[in-house]
């Protein structure tokens, strides 16, 4: 039985289903780098990659934030807060998932062993912004946006413009829905001195920095496609991507956050694989 919880504890610890996020995005990098299907081999060792960096990441902010979240009603239950995992063992699990990350890396162009301390730093960086600023969230975004953009640097060795350009689209979508989930713990940060950009600049003002951000990921994923050779499906990838993003917005207010978890989660999925769906299309056509 041990066997078994012990692994399921680490799956909840850094949100594994979460993956869905980013690692579509990755893929998108890495097709979009080749206008075609990259080999099983780079698709493997991206996949491990993604996998160790995410977990890398998650586990670290849950232990920096390990008494954040005690004191956090939402996030007392989590694992580290809760007694389920302790500190050793989530450090072991860091060291592993760091491993994991270097093993894969080592795999794939030589170009991206030189920039793994990158996306390391910004994992270590990230936990602390909120005790100090409420750029945080753009700062998530821009850690997301590097799995385009190391996923082109993978396989191809550089990083043109319009690699950049995926990322930071990512990295706004990723900063938009962002400031809609800071609203979740708007209270308790105020209580206990920790910034966000609701803290900063209230309900509204979340709703219009997120309204913005994801007008821009609109622009930037326009803009990547103009430089890259695809045809009429990643257009409509970006139109549908356009469309539920508006749908998100519609459904939270300001006076109506009932439905936030599933703007915040369910959609953003949708969001992601979508897209990913319309480039692999597009791709193959």
């Amino acid at each position: 039985m041990i066997a078994i919880e012990v692994p399921r504890r680490f799956a909840s610890l850094v949100k594994i289903e979460h993956t869905i996020f980013a690692l579509p995005f990755a893929y998108v990098g890495a097709f979009l780098a080749v206008d075609g299907v990259p080999s099983a081999h780079d698709l493997l060792w991206i996949t491990v990659a993604m996998v160790g960096a995410r977990s890398l990441a998650m586990a670290l902010n849950r232990l920096i934030d390990a008494q954040i979240d005690a004191r956090n009603p939402r996030t007392a239950g989590r694992e580290l807060p809760a007694g389920r995992l302790s500190i050793a063992q989530v450090i072991v699990f860091c060291v592993a998932s760091l491993a994991l990350f270097l093993v894969a890396v080592w795999q794939l162009d030589p170009l991206v062993r030189w920039l793994w301390p990158v996306p390391v730093t910004a994992f270590v960086v990230y936990p602390y912004l909120k005790r100090l600023t409420w750029f945080s969230h753009v700062w998530l975004g821009a850690v997301d946006g590097l799995a385009p953009i190391g996923a082109w640097a993978a396989i191809r060795g550089e990083i043109p413009w319009e690699a950049w350009a995926l990322g930071a689209a990512v990295a706004v979508w990723i900063a938009g829905f962002d400031l809609y989930y800071s609203l979740l713990d708007l209270d308790v940060d105020r209580q206990q001195g920790l910034h966000s950009w609701a803290t900063r600049w209230g309900v509204s003002g979340v709703f219009v920095g997120a309204r913005g951000l994801h007008a821009v990921t609109v622009a930037l994923l326009a803009g990547a496609g103009v430089g890259l050779p695809v045809g009429g499906l990643y257009w409509a990838g970006v139109a549908v991507v356009a469309a539920l993003l508006a749908y998100e917005h519609l459904l939270v207010r300001p006076s109506d956050l009932r439905r936030l978890d599933a703007a915040f989660f369910t959609m953003n999925g949708v969001i992601s694989v979508a897209f990913f769906v319309f480039v692999l299309a597009d791709v193959l056509a």
